[in-house]
């Protein structure tokens, strides 16, 4: 089939340089470098004994070059039929014939042995012109380099089982510690200096060159359905492909008679009527529409640029809004996506930023990949789930209630296949939203994967309750109070900003609560403040309560509150007073207190006194960072 493909092997380079720049994960990053997978080496030309034919390989590992004992091809290599000698022929052609009809994966990481066909046909080893024999193998893909690899079984696990099995001859170029032998003009060198000046030798004679290749592959773009945006494209009789003219955009899909391909096995959008199938362009020609589709990725690799701009009917975008809003801060997603959807994301987004259509290189510049919610799940030994309510507590284990089966209690990710899932509509109708939304954000930090617990739920809800309570409260604020206001807006402030820290942003808005429900006075204007950072954690009762503060309009679209940092210092600090380390009184002094007066202040101290009188003082030793005096007696 003609298919269209999206060219992304031109920014394989620009795709792995440009992750540097990225605040993403560094395991989700290797993941895009190992499917790109960039390697560095050399294509080397292999002369075939007694045969003009020539083939090239690519290797990382020019340096072992000395080491390679047997070249091996891929079934598909059309070399294979022409260098084989008839006494091998018959063997190659049978296995050549099972192999192709073998999957990439079976043939590499399915496959439990190495197999392959001797050719009859040897390949001269360029740096020692040694003759080596050519083997043909399932394991070599065509689709991958140049569909053959030169063996160093010496130095490579695959090339030492393949080399074993078929009493190929196996000879040690590289020592433990890194240095070159048995290679000539390499002995003596390490690997990277050994590399470098093979290259060098390879280019000076003429036998191969330095190459850089990608293990990513151009995008096939097509798909053969009916569902999908059809190409703005169109065939000329002549086998010119045409674009269609602005005012014939967008194009939209046709009624078809089924959703299937036609008889002769064209796309279903062929199944159109001429009215549709046919067009006119501008200068009179009559052309026939693309019937191929584009693939989902056509939507889900721009939809965060329609976002900015989604009512727009003149254009995909505006620009300034482009402008003001790119890149996106936070892109919040699982690991599944890293090699498809965001690989492919940032190649569309660096085609737009070539051509001028948007501002940035990259589309998202932090991304957070969340954790999975965790629940119990009850199984037997034969594997089958059952759900809660099936089970029940005997002598302390859960066995089934029917049968008594004993069942083995887990934590999964929760599944309607292992009857474990938690219904949030559920949850909500008992607590409320605000509460299983501040639940999820407090039972650890977004990236962990945490379990799921009721009790957990009941005493988020309990901490709302005291909130609604707090409203009433009325009068002047204390200063420790207003210390410990401050202190939650600054550190709410930073835990939320920095994403993974939420739930210490609750557990300080707790710790706020509970100082406020033991302070005899509470102003509202207090009140107010903790409610903007309550907020964005419990949006509903946080309006609710901002009303019933006779403030209108929303809380949202407030001013978020700024800690002052000199209320944050405390004016006294408290001095734990010691008599021979042991614990005699907690005295309350200036916060600037010096040694000396640190020390006048705990031997005057009447409780202080009682164990120390009459008795000779031998040292005093003052701990100040850790708001400690012992005196030694």
């Amino acid at each position: 089939m003609h298919q269209w493909m999206l060219k992304i092997t031109v920014y394989a380079e620009r795709l792995l340089e440009d992750l540097d720049l990225l605040d993403w994960p560094d395991g989700l990053k290797e993941m895009q470098r190992h499917w790109i997978g960039k390697s560095e080496g050399a294509d080397i030309i292999f002369d075939i004994k007694d045969s003009d034919n020539t083939f090239t390989v690519f290797t990382t590992r020019p340096d072992t070059l000395f080491g390679a004992t047997y070249c091996v091809l891929a079934p598909e290599h059309p070399l294979v039929s022409e260098i084989t000698h008839p006494d091998a022929a018959s063997a190659v052609n049978a296995y050549v014939t099972e192999a192709v009809n073998k999957s990439d994966l079976q043939r590499t990481d399915l496959a439990t042995e190495k197999t392959g066909v001797f050719t009859g046909a040897y390949a001269i080893n360029p740096c020692n012109n040694a003759p080596i024999p050519i083997w043909v193998a399932d394991y070599v893909l065509m689709t991958y380099g140049t569909g053959a690899i030169m063996a160093v079984p010496g130095h490579d696990e695959r090339d030492h089982e393949f080399a074993s099995a078929f009493g190929i001859s196996i000879v040690e170029v590289i020592k433990g510690d890194g240095v070159c032998v048995n290679s000539d003009f390499l002995n003596g060198l390490r690997v990277a200096e050994a590399k470098e000046k093979m290259i060098a030798w390879l280019e000076c004679e003429g036998r191969g060159t330095r190459q850089v290749q990608y293990r990513l592959r151009d995008w096939l773009f097509s798909r053969q359905r009916y569902w999908g945006e059809p190409f703005p494209l169109a065939h000329l009789e002549d086998g010119t492909i045409v674009q269609l003219p602005d005012e014939e955009l967008p194009v939209e899909l046709p009624p078809i008679d089924a959703y299937k391909p036609t008889e002769d096995g064209k796309p279903p959008l062929a199944r159109a009527d001429e009215e549709w199938l046919k067009v006119r362009l501008p200068d009179g020609r009559i052309a026939t529409r693309e019937t191929n589709i584009m693939p989902q990725w056509a939507g889900s690799c721009w939809y965060y640029l329609r976002f900015l701009d989604a009512h727009n009917t003149e254009a995909p975008f505006d620009t300034a809004l482009e402008q003001y809003w790119m890149p996106v801060d936070l892109y919040m997603g699982g690991a599944e996506h890293a090699v498809l959807h965001l690989l492919y994301a940032r190649f569309w987004h660096k085609v737009l930023y070539d051509s001028g259509l948007v501002s940035t290189q990259e589309p998202f510049q932090g991304l957070v990949n969340q954790g999975t919610i965790l629940a119990e799940s009850y199984q037997d030994d034969a594997g089958k789930y059952y759900y809660p309510h099936e089970v029940e507590q005997n002598n302390g284990k859960a066995v089934a209630k029917t049968s008594g089966v004993p069942l083995n209690v887990q934590l999964e990710k929760m599944s309607k296949s292992r009857f474990n899932v938690i219904n949030p509509d559920d949850v909500i109708d008992r607590y409320g939203a605000d509460a299983i939304r501040l639940y999820l954000l407090f039972i650890g930090p977004v990236t962990a994967s945490t379990p799921w617990q009721d009790a957990g739920v009941e005493g988020v809800y309990r901490f709302l309750q005291r909130v609604w309570r707090l409203v009433n409260a009325a009068g002047t604020t204390e200063s420790e109070l207003w210390r410990e206001l401050h202190k939650t807006i600054k550190q709410v402030t930073e835990d939320t900003e920095s994403i993974d820290k939420m739930n210490t942003a609750i557990s300080q808005m707790m710790i706020f609560v509970n100082t406020a429900t033991q302070t005899k006075t509470l102003p509202k204007e207090t009140l107010k403040i903790f409610l903007h950072l309550l907020a964005p954690y419990a949006p509903h009762i946080a309006q609710e309560l901002w009303h019933r503060l006779s403030e209108a309009g929303f809380i949202a679209h407030e001013q978020w509150p700024t800690h002052d940092e000199a209320v944050l210092t405390s004016a006294t600090v408290t001095i734990i007073a010691q008599v021979n380390g042991k614990l005699r009184n907690r005295l309350q002094l200036p916060a600037d207190a010096t040694n000396k007066e640190i020390e006048e202040a705990a031997l005057a101290d009447e409780r202080v006194q009682r164990f120390i009188e009459g008795k000779p003082i031998r040292k005093v030793i003052v701990v100040p960072n850790r708001n400690l005096i012992n005196i030694v007696v």
